[in-house]
């Protein structure tokens, strides 16, 4: 009985206070006792196999149930999050020069990246992204191709709207029990983290990390301008009330584990969690969320915009507004094609180098720079992204609410 109900109190504790504890029993482990901490390491990666195992089965389960469900005149709020999600990737690229221009980084150019195949062009990372709408779905579920899941979801929820009402219980309830599973996934996220943390600093340690500082700095600086500043402002704008304890809770319940599992893709369950403990709309946060983790990459643009520009700096390459604003763009559009997976947006390096007719040699080298800090970086830049996603849900279907309550009052 004492047994059931320590389990019992555990399971229904502060998950944030228990990943905190994660956190800081991972540091202690790895910086007292590196080997050992090399032994839990396996416990981050069954976290994160778990997480990336079930995202596609939820995604497709949830967005089929979801539409199959819907009920007649119901409107979702996917219009407004979309153009949420493009104007804040545009402003964080847009941040990003800025940043880059106050804080001009020279960079010592490294060597490992040769091996990886960037894509060649706009047209390339846009093409693929098309042709992932079109993939079997089979291979899309075994691949987390969420363009590819997303699109066969909703053609499946449409078919199923007409279908009788036993078959649409079926998948309704075949929705409910994945996110029970998700739910149990979740709980076990104290222990993945303190693998993670664990593992990675034993491993890496953060000596690495000295010689970019100031790369690091600045890309981190317009991360938290990003986080703090400039979605706060949007979310403003959408609902007209301090946006800060929304911002804070997305930041803490999504961000802190995207951090660690430094994976969009890995964080779909998670955010989609924290979208039902907040009360939104399933049939709007089942399709925005995965969605969110393909093409709102705010943190992406920033580290395509810093790191290009880093490498123009460094060759002494003069750069006028108009080229920025066309940087700008590029990054923008290019994050959108950037792989929700770990190091995704690294290769969109040597696209945004053409721009300033940096050869790809060059480039590959700043992309092994990117490599080196992604420990810090490519963490930082999850959060930024995957929380951003619960944020703008959030916002627009508060928005909506508003304007419906108005429209009745």
């Amino acid at each position: 009985m004492k047994q059931q109900s320590l389990l019992a109190r555990l399971a229904s504790g502060s998950l944030v206070l228990q990943i905190l504890v994660g956190i800081i029993a991972g540091v202690l482990l790895a910086t007292t006792a590196p080997e050992a901490a090399l032994q839990v390491e396996f416990l981050g990666g069954l976290f994160v196999g778990a997480l990336k195992a079930i995202a596609p089965v939820l995604v497709f389960i949830l967005v089929a149930a979801s539409i199959a469900n819907q009920k007649k005149n119901a409107h979702t709020q996917m219009r407004p999050i979309v153009m949420l999600y493009l104007v804040g990737t545009f402003a964080a690229a847009l941040t990003a020069v800025v940043m880059s221009f106050l804080f001009p980084t020279e960079l010592v150019l490294a060597s490992g990246a040769e091996g990886a195949t960037p894509p060649q062009g706009i047209a390339e990372v846009l093409s693929t992204l098309l042709f992932q709408l079109v993939d079997n779905p089979v291979n899309a579920l075994m691949t987390g191709n969420y363009i590819g899941i997303l699109a066969w979801g909703v053609g499946l929820g449409i078919a199923l709207h007409h279908a009788n009402d036993t078959t649409k219980m079926v998948f309704s309830d075949m929705s409910h029990s994945v996110s029970q599973m998700v739910r149990f996934i979740i709980r076990l996220a104290p222990l993945g983290i303190f693998g993670l943390v664990s593992g990675t600093i034993a491993k890496t340690g953060f000596s690495a990390l000295a010689g970019y500082a100031h790369l690091l700095a600045v890309l981190l600086g317009a991360m938290a301008i990003i986080a703090l500043v400039v979605n706060p402002l949007i979310v403003y704008v959408k609902i007209r009330r301090n946006p800060y304890p929304l911002v804070f809770q997305c930041l803490r319940e999504s961000g802190v584990t995207a951090f660690f599992t430094r994976s969009s893709a890995a964080n779909i369950p998670v955010n989609m969690a924290l979208c039902e403990k907040m009360k939104l709309h399933e049939d709007t946060y089942s399709v925005s969320i995965p969605l969110g983790a393909t093409i709102n990459m705010g943190g992406a643009a920033i580290t395509i915009t810093i790191l290009t520009l880093a490498a123009v700096h460094t060759m002494g390459i003069q750069v006028d507004i108009f080229t920025a604003l066309l940087l700008s763009i590029v990054a923008a559009v290019s994050a959108c094609g950037a792989s929700g997976v770990a190091g995704g947006s690294l290769l969109l390096i040597p696209l945004a180098c053409s721009l300033f007719g940096i050869s790809n040699d060059v480039a590959m080298q700043v992309v092994a720079v990117g490599f080196i800090i992604g420990v810090i970086q490519d963490a930082a830049e999850t959060a930024l992204n995957s929380s951003t996603d619960v944020v703008f849900t959030a916002a627009a279907c508060e928005a909506a609410e508003r304007a419906e309550a108005k429209a009745n009052a």
